[in-house]
């Protein structure tokens, strides 16, 4: 089997458009509209004038990739034209070479370890175009490449269906908080936050390594851990410092806030139902302390600031120069109203999400076989074994 250089099959373009010169309607890809691992989430458009900054120009024939943080793996393939952010590079494969086939080879574990440890920049790592062109990978004749492809893509399709049904699950939580409790944005009689909350906890932001923590060592959490508001302890930095504050560190039961991220990510919220030991709060992420627990249910806090017309409510209080990332103070979450039921209303709703979080986890760990039945075949495939 041959073995090319990314360069020799593809082009990476970088035709820039001026801000000026986007047109209103135009879709738009930034980086936040990439789930590692390749999904596209909440792309919209554009109008003329709403970007400060010229972008990268796409379609149908590219391949989307991520350039910064190439450890995210944020390589997407999308079936339509628009613009992106010049933190995504989009390669243009050629003749020779099946899209899809490449994509699914620079997805493979190894391959963006081998890209990221190409990056530069200590904190916020960056592949560049020449470096990424250098990735070599195998190149059968291009009907393999197609059957490659097509088997890959059809054993991706189950994981697909796994994180969709997970995805009706998480929209059966809020329907079923909708039926039970209204829209908390409409409701009487609410309270503030500041009456409701002991206290706000915000950690620190020590130094720390740019690769997960072992099992045995000290992590501290990144904002991904929360981002999808569904806690992920997997999404951490391993600790540098050898004398972590033990106060910041995680516990199943905390309710974590998103204070700070880009506007449609900001204010995540979520229950750690389980965590491993030894990991911390970042400076980024509140832990929300309840006073009185015969009066508020962590299940039902989570789930009325996570609805989302109050989510977007409390969006509308971040504040920051930067208008790529928005930030939310400890006074301001505090002023934040919601609606109290009785204590027994909110223990039944509990009750109900358990159930609900039970097919969750089954569902999890059969996405978690799919996944590790995925990579055996990826890492098949590109051996000339499939």
């Amino acid at each position: 089997m041959n073995v090319v250089s990314l360069g020799d099959i593809a082009t990476i373009d970088r035709r820039t458009v001026k801000p000026e010169d986007i047109v209103s309607g135009t879709t738009y890809v930034g980086l936040e509209n990439i789930i590692s691992g390749g999904e596209f989430t909440s792309v919209g458009t554009v109008n003329n004038g709403e970007l400060a900054s010229g972008k990268f120009t796409f379609d149908d024939r590219h391949i989307l990739y991520g350039k910064l943080r190439p450890y995210l793996a944020k390589i997407a393939v999308p079936s339509f034209s628009g613009i992106c952010s010049t933190d995504i590079l989009p390669i243009r494969v050629g003749s020779t070479a099946d899209k899809m086939f490449v994509a699914h080879f620079l997805r493979q574990a190894h391959i963006v370890d081998q890209v990221n440890g190409l990056a530069a920049g200590a904190n916020l790592p960056r592949i560049s175009p020449t470096a990424l062109a250098t990735i070599q990978l195998p190149l059968p004749p291009l009907d393999e490449q197609r059957r490659i492809a097509a088997i890959l893509e059809k054993a991706d399709e189950l994981r697909a269906k796994r994180r969709e049904a997970l995805a009706h699950l998480d929209t059966l939580t809020q329907s079923m908080f909708h039926f039970m409790f209204g829209d908390p944005t409409t409701a009487p009689h609410q309270q503030p936050l500041g009456q409701l909350l002991a206290s706000i906890d915000s950690g620190s932001s020590p130094v720390s390594a740019d690769r997960p923590a072992d099992t045995d060592e000290w992590g501290i959490l990144k904002l991904s851990a929360i981002t999808s508001q569904t806690y992920l302890e997997t999404e951490n930095k391993a600790l540098l410092t050898t004398a972590p504050d033990a106060r910041y560190e995680v516990r199943t039961g905390d309710v974590l806030f998103t204070r700070k991220n880009t506007p449609n990510l900001v204010a995540a919220v979520v229950i750690v139902r389980q965590t491993r030991p030894k990991l911390l709060l970042p400076d980024l992420i509140f832990r929300l302390n309840i006073a009185d627990r015969q009066s508020l249910e962590s299940e039902y806090l989570q789930a009325v600031m996570s609805y989302p017309t109050k989510r977007a409510s409390i969006q509308r209080l971040a504040g920051g120069a930067a208008a790529s990332m928005s930030n939310i103070s400890k006074a301001k979450l505090l002023t934040v109203s919601i609606p109290v039921p009785s204590i027994e209303l909110q223990q039944t709703f509990a009750i109900r999400i358990a159930a609900v979080e039970r097919l969750k986890e089954a569902h999890r760990k059969h996405l978690a076989e799919l996944d590790a039945l995925f990579a055996s075949l990826q890492h098949r495939a590109f051996k000339g074994e499939l």
